[in-house]
């Protein structure tokens, strides 16, 4: 019997419901899926093709600790997970990782995700949405600071300017920018 304790990333997303529907083939493990994607992330991937690409490309490396019987998820696999996992199971399986990996290194993480302000909408008189970007001592349940984003941009492009803002040395920060997460 196998004694190894699970890898920290597989035991924080061990509870996390596989959105596929059951009865089907499922060639690749949800985990393989998740980790593929997280590393693809980190590694500047930004949509679901530079997933599949980067994948295909590092494929002996992730074969050193996944079995990828059935090798590399398409895109459009990763695209379809993605699309059914439940935000706020995903949300809370990372976050734990999250504060494993922090606890680990001795580092803070700060979470910096963008929101669109409900009810700062007003079509009749013209004024769209206010966007913005903040940053989030998660062990501290702190809010470090915010930025709105500007009119016809993005959140990417206020992120430097809340990073100004904030002291990040020695922190672990991760992003959530249009549903792809990245660390």
């Amino acid at each position: 019997m196998d004694t190894t304790p699970p890898a920290p990333f597989v035991e924080a997303f061990r509870t996390l419901e596989d959105p596929r529907r059951p009865g089907r083939t499922l060639a690749h493990n949800l985990h393989e899926i998740l980790t593929i994607a997280l590393c693809a992330a980190i590694g500047g991937a930004n949509d679901w093709v530079a997933v599949e690409t980067f994948g295909r490309a590092k494929i002996g490396w992730f074969r050193r600790f996944l079995p990828l019987v059935h090798g590399i998820p398409s895109h459009d696999t990763f695209g379809r997970v993605f699309a059914h996992l439940k935000p706020a199971a995903f949300q809370a399986c990372f976050g734990q990782w999250i504060a494993d990996v922090c606890g680990k290194l001795g580092r803070a993480h700060i979470a910096i995700d963008g929101k669109r302000l409900a009810g700062s909408e007003d079509a009749g008189a013209g004024v769209t949405a206010l966007h913005s970007v903040s940053a989030w001592a998660t062990d501290a349940r702190l809010s470090l600071g915010q930025v709105a984003v500007d009119d016809k941009s993005n959140e990417i492009t206020a992120i430097p300017k809340l990073l100004e803002l904030i002291e990040i040395s020695g922190a672990l920060v991760s992003v959530s920018v249009h549903g792809l997460r990245l660390t």
